[in-house]
């Protein structure tokens, strides 16, 4: 066991979306397969202290992990190449960190100070990214930092990385600068100017990068690698390329292949092994070599950003190669289903999922696509919004209910088969005040969902205000649709179904936050073995 936690700093320059949590995931994925105990943490430097206000089209999907933090999308990525649950220590925000700091000055512990970004600012960074190392549960923390070396707003962060290189030494800090080497077509060659400009950025500030990792479309020669390490002061084996992948579950493999993890474990002083990546690798083939083929529709009010639904998708690619399937997602715009079109949009397809979602936009849609994917038995998986879309459509069409909706859609509805949860009827601040994070749900005996998780109770993540009214679950049951999960406490309903249609499932938590490589979500699974075999009797049928 290492009797001191190492740090490895994950910094970006040139450009944003280089891909810094793919390559921090990648590499915490060979220390953990070389037995060291590692975890990710994300720095965000923008000023709002969680992403839970912030819309998808701004900043992607927002993670919500176990202890209910609302958290940028890059802790998925960490969870599902890890295996091993994050919490709110491995998300910190500007907004977070000053909330912090103002707080304290509030209180008087900085009582005859001037209160200034160093070291005070400083200081609440640098226990923020300790705090993993310092619980012992861990022998080395990756520490992602957001933005690009050079943005105002990351400066602070790249100031308590320079203190903490200094402070705890160079075997147990060092800095891993991903960065781009651009392809010019006109001139037929990689440049690598833009790096070079980058690191030197850094120096500037005080940061000297230990490892290079070059985002690139082509092989870096070896001497352009001579030249980036000669100019940016790192060794030649510290220059890593990282070429474009054809799905991001390939990286580890890539990296071990460039010696990532030996150069980062041979600069913290640790021994380096073959790392174990058989179950990695066997998912890989079973992705790459699928026997079949389904195509799942994607209803939502975001599609135009994949990284709205960025857990789905990659949920889809776990249950998927687990089944030996390869899932086509088609996204599909509720706001532009309706009655006229639902079956020239979605007739074609193996199974329909309608996405999370907020406000009023596109619920017609949803409702038009839910109405026909039960009509037509085609398997249904609905996530949260898709839930309660399934229920007011169900209400409407089975029981008559014509005026049935969500009091969230309108507020005066007279039929509210989805109504706000009684503990937020008097919540006015909007962020971190949802219910969030994990919960109990008992499941109904020989229901689809207890044959799915073969268990009795279940606990999975949430993150919602509105929830299936009780008041009409006697009225619905009796028509057909059941409430196949129930919070113990409560009574909130959690899941529904409809035994009657081939495979039909809602549920009011986000199964798709706990699905990983190595345990792919079992709802998921469930919902692409009925669309395959939906696609089978399909096939049939059009062969006879």
């Amino acid at each position: 066991m290492i009797t001191r936690t190492k740090y490895i700093f994950v910094t970006g320059g040139v450009t944003s979306s280089l891909g810094k949590g793919i390559i921090a995931a990648s590499l915490a994925k060979l220390l953990q397969a070389q037995g060291y105990r590692t975890t990710i943490q994300k720095l965000d430097p923008y000023i709002n202290v969680d992403p839970g206000t912030l819309n998808p089209y701004e900043h992607g999907e927002c993670y919500v992990t176990d202890d209910g933090a609302e958290t940028d999308l890059d802790l998925g990525h960490y969870e599902r190449f890890l295996n091993v649950p994050t919490s709110q220590a491995n998300n910190v925000t500007t907004g977070r960190i000053y909330q912090s700091v103002i707080e304290k000055e509030r209180r008087g512990e900085f009582l005859g100070k001037t209160v200034q970004v160093i070291p005070h600012i400083t200081d609440e960074i640098k226990d923020r990214i300790q705090i993993l190392g310092k619980s012992g549960d861990y022998d080395i923390v990756i520490t992602e930092i957001g933005g690009t070396v050079g943005d105002i707003e990351s400066l602070p962060y790249i100031e308590s990385v320079r203190q903490l290189q200094w402070e705890l030494g160079d075997e147990n800090a060092i800095v891993i600068h991903l960065t781009l080497v651009p392809y010019l077509s006109a001139a037929g060659e990689l440049k690598t100017k833009p790096t070079q400009h980058s690191v030197k950025t850094l120096m500037e500030s005080g940061v000297r990068a230990n490892v290079l990792v070059c985002r690139t479309e082509h092989e870096l020669s070896d001497s352009l690698r001579i030249k980036l390490a000669r100019f940016c002061n790192v060794k030649r084996e510290a220059v890593i390329q990282s070429i474009d992948a054809s799905t991001i579950y390939d990286v580890p493999n890539m990296m071990l292949d460039e010696g990532l993890d030996k150069v980062v474990l041979n600069q913290l002083g640790l021994e380096s092994n073959r790392p174990n990546l058989t179950r990695w690798n066997e998912f890989l083939i079973r992705h790459k070599n699928p026997k079949s083929e389904v195509t799942i529709g994607l209803i939502g009010k975001y599609v135009e950003l994949q990284d709205s639904y960025k857990s789905i998708l990659e949920a889809f690619i776990h249950a998927g190669a687990e089944n030996e399937v390869k899932v086509n997602v088609e996204s599909i715009h509720s706001e532009y289903i309706n009655a006229d079109n639902v079956k020239l949009k979605l007739s074609h397809l193996d199974g329909v999922l309608v996405a999370p979602g907020f406000g009023e936009r596109g619920i017609e849609g949803k409702i038009d696509a839910v109405k026909y994917v039960r009509e037509q038995n085609i398997p249904f998986l609905g996530i949260c919004l898709g839930m309660q879309m399934a229920v007011i459509e169900f209400a409407r069409n089975v029981l008559g209910l014509t005026n049935a909706n969500s009091t969230e859609m309108d507020a005066n509805t007279g039929e509210p088969v989805i109504n706000l949860m009684e503990a937020q009827k008097n919540i006015i601040n909007k962020g971190g005040t949802m219910r969030l994070g994990a919960w109990d749900c008992e499941l109904l005996n020989d229901s689809i969902v207890s044959q799915v998780y073969e268990d009795d109770i279940i606990k999975e993540r949430h993150r919602h205000r509105y929830e299936f009214n009780n008041d009409y679950k006697e009225q619905i049951e009796s028509a057909g649709m059941k409430a196949t999960g129930l919070n113990p406490k409560t009574g909130l309903v959690e899941i529904v179904e409809i035994p009657e249609h081939p495979w039909f499932v809602g549920v009011q938590y986000h199964p798709e936050y706990k699905s990983t490589v190595s345990n792919p979500h079992p709802l998921f699974v469930a919902f692409i073995a009925a669309a395959l075999k939906c696609s089978i009797v399909k096939k049939s049928a059009s062969m006879a």
